[in-house]
Formats: C-alpha cells, sequence, structure tokens
C-alpha cells in the first residue's frame, strides 16, 4: 500500500499553503503530447494522490471532467476548500484502489506523488482504469532547485540548498526514486508507448516567505520536526534571516525567481 506521508490537518494546510502548481513548461509537455497522442477531448480525467490540488486545478482548466484522489483525508479537505471550477471532484481512495470502471479513464496523471505508490499496485491499476488509447503523465520535480536573484544567485542556491541537504537526511527511502529520475516508474509502466522526459525546467514565481513555507511543507521537515522541534524551527528562522541578508532586502514577502527541474513519464495504452 502506499507510504502515508501527508496525513495531519496542520501539514494539509502548510502543504496548500506553499506548494505550487505545476509550471508552465511542464503543462505544456504534458498537452503537447496529448495532442500528439489524439487524445483530446479528454471525457474524465483522473488525478492521483492530487493532495490539496494544486495539479488538479491546472487540469480542470482544459478537461471537462476533473476527478482529484488521495488517500488522505486533510488532504482532500483543502482540496475542497479551495476555489475551483465547477468540473472538479475530489475523492478520498489509495491510489491502487481506483474507483473507476475498466477502460473508462482518458488521462491518468500524477504530480510530485508517484514516489509513495505501491508502484506494482497502482501500474495495474492505471493498466486497468485507463482505455485504449488513453494517456498517463506521471511527473515530480527533483531535488535540484535553485533560486535566482539580482546578482546573488549562487550564494542564495547555497543558502537554500544547505537547507535542503540538512532536511534530506530526514528523507524516506522513497525519495531514491525521485533521486533516480523516475526510471523505476517509468520501467513499470506498462504500455509500449512510452517515454521519459528528465529536462523540463520551470520558473515558479515565489517570494522569501514562500520558499521557507515550501521548505516546511516537504515530508523531510516534518520527520525532522518531530524528531527535534526546536531545531527544526531553528534551520527555517535561520535560513530565512540568511536569505534575507544575502539579498540586502528586509521584507520577507520579496519575490525571487525559484527554479525546479521536472521529471515526467508519458505513456499511451
Amino acid at each position: 500500500m502506499a507510504t502515508q506521508m501527508f496525513e495531519g490537518r496542520g501539514h494539509a494546510a502548510v502543504y496548500q499553503k506553499y506548494r505550487f502548481a505545476p509550471g508552465r513548461e511542464l503543462q505544456q509537455t504534458i498537452l503537447a503530447y496529448l495532442q500528439e497522442k489524439r487524445a483530446n477531448p479528454a471525457e474524465l480525467v483522473v488525478d492521483v494522490g492530487c493532495g490539496s490540488g494544486q495539479g488538479t486545478r491546472f487540469l480542470a482548466e482544459h478537461f471537462k471532467k476533473v476527478v482529484g484522489t488521495d488517500i488522505s483525508a486533510a488532504q482532500i479537505q483543502e482540496a475542497r476548500d479551495a476555489p475551483s471550477l465547477p468540473s472538479v471532484s475530489y475523492l478520498v481512495c489509495p491510489a491502487e484502489e481506483l474507483p473507476f470502471e475498466d477502460a473508462s479513464v482518458d488521462l491518468l496523471t500524477s504530480f510530485t506523488a508517484a514516489h509513495w505508490f505501491d508502484i506494482e499496485k497502482f501500474m495495474r491499476e492505471a493498466n486497468r482504469v485507463v482505455k485504449p488509447g488513453g494517456c498517463v503523465a506521471i511527473s515530480t520535480y527533483t531535488v535540484d532547485m535553485s533560486l535566482r536573484y539580482g546578482n546573488c544567485s549562487e550564494k542564495l542556491t547555497k543558502v537554500f540548498r544547505e537547507a535542503w541537504d540538512l532536511l534530506l537526511k530526514y528523507s524516506h527511502n522513497r525519495i531514491k526514486l525521485v533521486l533516480e529520475d523516475y526510471k523505476e516508474i517509468f520501467e513499470a509502466l506498462p504500455f509500449p508507448d512510452k517515454k521519459r522526459i528528465t529536462d523540463i525546467f520551470d520558473k515558479i514565481p515565489m517570494t522569501v516567505a514562500g520558499v521557507v513555507g515550501y521548505l516546511e511543507s516537504v515530508s523531510p521537515y516534518q520527520a525532522f520536526m518531530k524528531n527535534d522541534p526546536e531545531a527544526a524551527k531553528s534551520l527555517l528562522q535561520e535560513t530565512e534571516k540568511r536569505m534575507l541578508e544575502t539579498m540586502g532586502v528586509s521584507s520577507r514577502e520579496t519575490p525571487v525567481e525559484f527554479w525546479v527541474r521536472h521529471i515526467c513519464v508519458l505513456g499511451c495504452k
């Protein structure tokens, strides 16, 4: 069964506030693939492991019926509470047991979640629910992020990476799937027509507060918090202070560019 890491209401609220939607380049990659495979117009799109719905809301702008699913009731509540289009609905269920009929789904997606699933069972379920000619798009962003601001981008990235490297010591062993660029997930996808793209770069507009909030939202930080709450809080405070000093600004609402690399596994049944 899936590894459950984002269960609590507090964590779900932080996740909703600070996690970002799929970036423009990733969105374009997925939409272009669907066009290439003539998978539009998709009738039913299912976003698995949707969390608080950032990816689901992007899909709703392009498709007429989108269902977000997640194993966490707290995450689904956050998703339902956020403003979204009437074409979206949400369900609490495991990724490995989707409540959809055989060959009923036109597009199945998962954004930054598939590494938590039981891969073998999830792929079997994806194969069951996706229609012949239907598609899957399974993506994640990687841990090699960078920050850009004026002429101090390198120093700023170093400050962020030092905090991130400390947090990675608390990461779950399933993060290795991300570190290996979703190779195992790509290989497990049971469709002969598939590809893996590992060099999609997106610029996410953020603020200093947003970057620190993002660190707070990640699963290794939550593990660190349980282990040593004072040290965890101190890490965030110190990282924010160092970022502001490096940038030569005082406001935590100062905008920065947050650059991420996406991996995307695409397949057509």
